[in-house]
């Protein structure tokens, strides 16, 4: 069976670092476009994939797409939706980098396209392959816990100085910017996957640094059917940084310090498949507790290796007809909800029930 074709629109870092090496490295894809007006780009681009081609625009794309059978959108997120929509109506199918879109009503539309044209539509959330939750999931499997009733989860760094000249800063929350959307996004997924749909929200939304357009410093609080709640911070403005995860349940707490591996070992100039890829650094340190006694000390379990390198495994099987797409579109949809309940929480300030 001959490759399958993908284009990928945009070549910044979730282009360049997030999908394209993903891409090449899983038999069955060839990466055949890179869409990107941007000189720097363009020439990384032609060293990274030299027989690809590299149209200027999406609408370049759209006009010679007989050799691409994937769509990969890796643009600002105003751009998910209509490029979405473009690929699907021409038979595409889709992969739209996390948010899936700006709101539920944009949401709606991608998968009103994708249920009109037959196509597969899918967002990246490539967090649910990262070592950690690939350990959280097995233990919660395993019912090594004692169930799963309170979870707390963080994406934080310190960058008190907004980084000027990127789409991001310049980009309000109502065109898609902000951290609630970004990284926001992952930690919402991760507690959906583990916890279903929360019956209800209460949101913390703030705009912290000077210059910042969108939110940079959030905190959300999700109850779930059945008494168990998730807390997920979010942050640019934050010195002292919390763990990954803190989870328990009636008998034992998972504790995770320190964020997976694999961005990292890219950014670096690794390559998925290479030795080393997706293995523990040293950077992450995860341990089990229980007994509930101050300062007990932990016992020291191994993170997993982290396989992001499984979406498009899986987005090829799907497409081959032998399997689910990974993250099905309506997996973002419900992310969305849960983001517009978080605004409607902060601005009401109360406890808000997600629109499902």
């Amino acid at each position: 069976m001959s490759d399958i074709g993908v284009a990928v629109i945009g070549y910044g870092l979730a282009g360049a670092v997030f999908h394209a090496p993903l891409i090449a490295a899983t038999p069955g894809l060839r990466v055949r476009a890179v869409v990107t007006g941007s000189p720097d780009r363009r020439r990384r681009a032609k060293e990274d994939f030299p027989d690809a081609r590299l149209p200027a625009t999406a609408d370049e794309l759209w006009s010679a797409i007989d050799d691409v059978g994937l769509v990969v959108v890796a643009t600002p997120n105003h751009l998910h939706a209509p490029q979405a929509i473009t690929a699907l109506e021409l038979g595409r199918a889709v992969v739209v980098d996390k948010p899936l879109a700006r709101s539920t009503a944009e949401a709606g539309c991608m998968l009103e396209a994708a249920e009109r044209t037959g196509g597969l539509l899918c967002v990246f959330h490539n967090r649910r392959w990262d070592s950690d939750f690939l350990l959280l999931r097995e233990l919660v499997e395993q019912d090594r816990l004692g169930g799963l009733h309170r979870l707390e989860a963080r994406f934080e760094r310190y960058r008190p100085d907004v980084k000027v000249g990127t789409w991001r800063a310049e980009a309000t929350a109502e065109q898609g910017g902000g951290l609630l959307l970004d990284l926001g996004s992952h930690l919402i997924d991760q507690a959906l996957v583990l916890l279903g749909r929360p019956d209800a929200v209460y949101g913390e939304v703030a705009r912290v640094r000077r210059g910042a357009l969108a939110d940079d410093d959030c905190f959300l609080s999700l109850r779930f059917k059945g008494g168990a709640h998730a807390h997920l911070w979010m942050s640019d403005v934050t010195p002292a940084i919390g763990p990954r995860w803190r989870a328990w349940g009636s008998r034992e707490a998972l504790e995770v310090w320190g964020l997976d591996s694999q961005e990292a070992y890219v950014r670096a100039g690794g390559r998925p498949g290479s030795p080393g890829y997706g293995e523990p650094d040293g950077g992450q340190r995860a341990s089990l507790v229980g007994g509930g006694e101050p300062g007990s000390p932990g016992s020291d379990i191994r993170l997993p290796a982290g396989r992001a390198g499984d979406f498009y495994a899986g987005m090829a099987a799907a497409i081959r007809g032998e399997s689910p797409v990974p993250v099905p579109a309506e997996a973002g949809m419900d992310v969305l909800a849960v983001v517009e309940a978080a605004r409607r929480s902060e601005a009401n300030q109360t406890v808000v029930a997600p629109r499902w």
